[in-house]
């Protein structure tokens, strides 16, 4: 049994802080009382404290709430990595012997993206690419992929983020219109590529990839991609050969991901 009575006070907080969450970005005083039952002026002074957290944000002109970056601070503790790792191990594995490249699924933590599974366990692609690895989130096929299927204010975050990093590849982040223009082709065509600066920096030009969203819905779990090798495919035939068996494992990794328990 707990030894003191919850703070009254800080359930309501929390409370206001979810309903701003899942009203996505646009949340109104109306519309969190509706959904709490708290009484709007205290609404109001919960919104105040967690503005002043910079844990929320408010919109002057249309005079609505959304949460900010920092919220996913809060997460940052959860072992997401160990709970997905096991169940999509034995895919990607069988989409590495079946194909003959490496794979990796990522989803973005805190302030990068996280590989949480991989199937590089030898031979030239191996390297970087361990469990745990942080990369940043423009310049990869895996981050691009995040970006242009996580939720607006999840790419938000992510961006304001990338754009205070004079990382080459983050200059798209500095961009909005460009990277606008990225983001709607990646989603129209179902894949991201790796772009060229990221590969000659980070590899020197030697791997390319393709990256897909692990998607239920209109909910994103993360990414998966497939790297090869460029002096061995080019990237209409990677796209040829590849595509379709990456969309088909991270299909069967949505499913599987579908099946856990509502909590997880």
């Amino acid at each position: 049994m707990p030894s003191y009575k919850p703070v009254n006070a800080a359930l309501r907080v929390l409370e206001v802080l979810a309903s701003v969450n899942r009203l996505r970005g646009r949340a109104t005083v109306s519309e969190i009382h509706q959904q709490t039952g708290i009484n709007k002026a205290t609404i109001v002074r919960m919104l105040e404290t967690l503005t002043h957290a910079e844990y929320v944000m408010r919109n002057e002109d249309e005079k609505t709430y959304g949460v900010t970056g920092k919220t996913l601070m809060l997460s940052a503790a959860f072992d997401r990595h160990r709970l997905l790792s096991g169940l999509i191990g034995p895919h990607i594995q069988e989409f590495t012997d079946a194909n003959g490249w490496p794979s990796d699924v990522a989803l973005f933590d805190t302030d990068a993206m996280l590989v949480i599974e991989s199937s590089r366990r030898g031979g030239p692609l191996c390297f970087n690419r361990a469990p745990g690895h942080r990369f940043p989130a423009l310049g990869g096929s895996l981050g691009l992929t995040y970006l242009a299927y996580c939720t607006n204010e999840e790419r938000e975050a992510i961006v304001r983020q990338a754009a205070g990093d004079p990382a080459p590849w983050n200059d798209l982040a500095r961009n909005p219109a460009e990277l606008h223009g990225v983001l709607t082709e990646i989603r129209r065509n179902g894949y991201a590529t790796m772009t060229p600066t990221y590969s000659n920096l980070e590899y020197k030009n030697r791997i390319s990839s393709i990256g897909v969203p692990i998607l239920s819905g209109d909910t994103l779990h993360a990414s998966i991609n497939v790297l090869y090798l460029r002096n061995v495919l080019d990237e209409d035939t990677a796209r040829e050969n590849l595509l379709g068996p990456l969309k088909s494992v991270a299909a069967r990794i949505s499913a599987d991901i579908a099946q856990l328990p509502a909590e997880h």
